[in-house]
């Protein structure tokens, strides 16, 4: 196509056709003044490589976890990720970012938001790998959140925007079973795999999408000070009038919704189209203007007698939506692990082809010790996530225990270092990282984002206090999972002291450090247990021991033969 363009250019501009012939020599002629313009000691594209085979930790934690048959299903969400094809559709999902369209042409309300037809594709591939709702289905085999976990693991690398409403959607099926009719009504169009964008009456869709409408603007994550209000009809519903400062994915078919009603703060479930087939009141204000997450619309909306059902008891709000939040993060950790692993791919792509100081960036010792470290908090954070998610199909009651302490740890710490991992990948690549088109800085914009939501650093490392008040076991549960990887390294038992002597006596000034070496902990027993021993010593050396507690890659004192075995994992093959 562009030769065509060249010569009919040519043929209408004679004047064009002579540069063009004079710009060609001086490009091609040996040893003219214009051969600094040749390109060299770039890297090339890392489109077409395979995230499984840079990333040996989930195929083994699918046999681990009960999921083994699920691999050839993940390896085709993986051919995907890895495609030209589907990393182009997320450049052009957050390039292109969504539109609010509060009314039509004619002056009629819509409140409807435009997406870009990227976004489109990147929904309906997740709807199809079955991210959404399939772990819940009647005959979902045994690990089927594990599975679902790694296929939601792989498409988070891929694009963090429209991760949401799939999680969002995946966190909402628990809480609809406190009302069987409800679930019964919208459960099987959350749990289909056929992606069915567009307003219409829920009944009458091939697939549903969930989303969550809890935060308001005086209140934040203290979602009990709510004024939204419920007021109950003879029918059995309520009508909501309020305003909500944050709802994701607004083009979503049914919301999850906190007000409060006369029994107190409650939990309803509101369509966006009503049973008649009538628009629901529910007004989009304006989209939020976000630091990242830009493919995806997020809202201020305004209830103005919108129609909502109720789930669960009247002032029983947040203990029905309570296994939401675990749901949700649950896929905060998987997401972020997910964003350490595809700029730690990057970076290690990166190094593998370009050269600096006369030799290439993955030879030279302190590069090697950068991306090594990055790769193994990688590791230690994918493992756990897959581990975790583990603990959803067993659910047993010592797994339900480990996971009321475990999860809200396990967030405050991936989550938070998310940002310090993909800011030293993005310093890889040195200058090439600050700019857009090498995808970076979307990453880093991104990289916050899990901390925040479903509770910040504070709300989470709180709730690990609370999660040991109110359940003891929930400390036993997660000192037996330490425990798995006693007396395999000394200063690893050190922490494991540390530890118990933090849990022997919490204290509200300290739960940052509480959660920080909780996580910590669980990082190390489960790549002490699982993972090569490689990978584990990079680890330790980084994080346990005298030499610890430097928080920059690179400071640890691992082998060079440990170091150059973790590179060799995790460096892409294109």
């Amino acid at each position: 196509m562009t030769d065509l363009l060249e010569q009919r250019d040519a043929a209408t501009n004679p004047e064009r056709a002579s540069e063009q012939v004079a710009a060609d020599t001086f490009v091609q002629a040996p040893g003219d003044r214009f051969r600094t313009h040749q390109v060299a000691n770039q890297v090339p594209p890392l489109d077409g490589y395979d995230p499984l085979a840079c990333d040996p930790a989930v195929a083994d934690a699918l046999s681990r976890e009960g999921a083994e048959y699920a691999l050839p299903h993940i390896r085709e969400v993986a051919q995907v990720v890895g495609s030209a094809e589907g990393r182009e559709h997320a450049r052009l999902a957050n390039e292109h970012k969504p539109q609010l369209r509060t009314h039509d042409r004619y002056g009629n309300r819509i409140d409807e938001v435009e997406f870009h037809a990227s976004w489109h594709w990147l929904m309906d591939v997740s709807v199809r790998a079955g991210n959404t709702a399939s772990p819940w289905a009647p005959d979902a085999g045994p690990g089927a959140h594990v599975a679902r976990a790694a296929s939601f693991y792989l498409m988070s690398q891929l694009e963090q925007g429209h991760c949401c409403p799939i999680t969002m959607t995946y966190a909402a099926v628990p809480v609809l079973r406190h009302d069987p009719e409800l679930a019964a009504r919208y459960e099987p169009g959350l749990r289909s795999r056929v992606y069915h964008p567009g307003l219409a009456e829920p009944s009458g869709k091939a697939g549903l999408l969930a989303g969550m409408s809890m935060t308001e603007k005086q209140g934040g994550s203290d979602v009990r000070s709510g004024t939204t209000v419920a007021t109950p009809s003879s029918d059995g519903t309520y009508t909501l009038v309020g305003h909500k400062w944050f709802t994701s994915a607004p083009m979503n078919d049914i919301f999850l919704t906190l007000a409060q009603a006369p029994g107190g703060l409650t939990c309803f479930l509101l369509p966006r189209v009503l049973p008649d087939g009538t628009r629901n009141p529910i007004r989009l204000q304006r989209l939020k203007d976000k630091l990242g997450n830009r493919s995806n619309a997020s809202a201020e909306i305004e209830y103005q007698d919108a129609v909502g059902w109720r789930l669960g008891e009247e002032g029983r709000g947040v203990r029905t939506i309570i296994d939401m939040v675990s749901v949700t993060r649950l896929d905060c950790v998987l997401g972020s692990a997910a964003l350490m692993r595809i700029a730690l791919s990057e970076a290690a792509h990166h190094v593998a082809h370009r050269s600096a100081f006369g030799a290439r960036l993955a030879d030279q010792p302190l590069m090697r010790s950068v991306v090594a470290e990055l790769a193994a908090e990688t590791e230690a954070s994918t493992r756990l996530a897959l581990r975790l998610a583990g603990a959803f199909d067993r659910a047993s009651e010592r797994e339900a225990a480990l996971l009321r302490l475990a999860l809200p740890v396990t967030k405050y710490l991936v989550c938070k270092r998310t940002s310090a991992v993909v800011a030293e990948a993005s310093e890889c690549l040195g200058g090439n990282g600050y700019v857009e088109e090498s995808m970076m800085p979307r990453l880093y914009r991104e990289a916050p984002l899990n901390s925040i939501w479903e509770g910040s650093g504070n709300v989470n490392a709180l709730d690990s206090l609370r999660a040991m008040a109110r359940s003891p076991e929930s400390v036993e549960a997660l000192l037996a999972e330490v425990d798995l990887a006693a007396g395999e390294s000394a200063a690893f038992d050190a922490g494991v002291r540390a530890l118990r002597a933090e849990l022997a006596a919490p204290d509200e000034r300290r739960a940052r450090r509480l959660a920080e070496l909780a996580a910590t902990c669980l990082q190390g027993s489960v790549l002490i247990r699982q993972a090569p021993a490689e990978v584990a010593e990079v680890f330790l050396a980084s994080r346990f021991g005298e030499d610890s507690g430097w928080r920059t890659a690179g400071t640890h004192t691992a082998s060079d033969t440990a170091t150059a075995a973790v590179l060799a994992r995790v460096t892409p093959a294109v």
